[in-house]
């Protein structure tokens, strides 16, 4: 990533590159990462929504009833990922993370991770 050029006067190329971190990251972390991902950019936030995000071993789980221990796992996963997840937001952002949250949802099969923008130091949120 150190290594990446983005335009960040092309929203395009920040929230493509934005995705395409996030899902590497959830490959890296459990093993496969989601097939689908859309990040979307507004003055003070970021929100990355991932669909079919659930590993082979985690449906079986759910098909067993055990859905707290799919969800539980995923937060640990997600815990885990958080420091690399906010610099690659800040990395293609060229902003600040002030705030990280992450949800998932089995049925559908989404996760959505959202980072909200620190305000620049006048107290205003920052312009892309």
């Amino acid at each position: 990533m150190s290594g990446t050029q983005v335009d960040r006067s092309v929203p395009g190329e920040v929230a493509a590159g934005i995705s395409n971190a996030i899902v590497r990251l959830l490959a890296e972390y459990t093993g496969r990462g989601p097939t689908k991902a859309r990040t979307y950019l507004n003055q003070d936030l970021v929100t990355v929504v991932l669909r079919d995000t659930l590993t082979k071993g985690e449906r079986s789980l759910i098909r067993e009833g055990d859905v707290s221990v799919v969800m539980s796992t995923r937060q640990a996963f997600q815990n885990a990922m958080k420091d690399e997840m906010v610099a690659a937001v800040e990395q293609y952002s060229g902003q600040s993370v002030f705030a990280f949250l992450s949800a998932n949802h089995i049925e559908p099969d989404i996760a959505v991770e959202t980072f909200v923008l620190a305000p620049s130091s006048n107290g205003d949120v920052a312009e892309e």
